[in-house]
């Protein structure tokens, strides 16, 4: 069980060992979400929720909303929206940097992020 709801649980009871505010019922209620549902993800007994579910989710246990959403095999809607944009592009992009090292990755973001064209 290394999938998306077990590590929601784990790093959940984590939190709730410091705060109590971070027990299942809590953390359901400020999502919005039933404590039953929010259980079930956890046991992997229902598929992960949505975008917005598990973006609130994200916000609510301070995880990374790309990581989650990557881990239910899923990708933002203004992720899409760029891909979709320029997607031969960005398809090309991908495929060269899949087997990149962190490193070089990292190289790559700071470049963009620097602007110097």
């Amino acid at each position: 069980m290394n999938g998306i709801g077990p590590y929601l649980r784990t790093h959940r009871e984590t939190l709730k060992q410091q705060d109590r505010r971070y027990s299942l019922r809590q953390v359901a209620a400020r999502v919005g979400i039933e404590p039953a549902y929010l259980s079930k993800i956890e046991r992997e007994e229902m598929p992960p929720p949505g975008e917005q579910t598990l973006k609130k989710l994200a916000r609510d246990l301070e995880l990374d909303a790309d990581l989650l959403l990557a881990m239910a095999g899923k990708i933002s809607t203004d992720l899409q929206a760029i891909i979709c944009k320029r997607p031969q592009l960005f398809a090309q992009l991908l495929r060269q940097l899949k087997d990149a090292p962190d490193h070089a990755l990292l190289r790559v973001v700071r470049e963009i992020t620097d602007g110097d064209w």
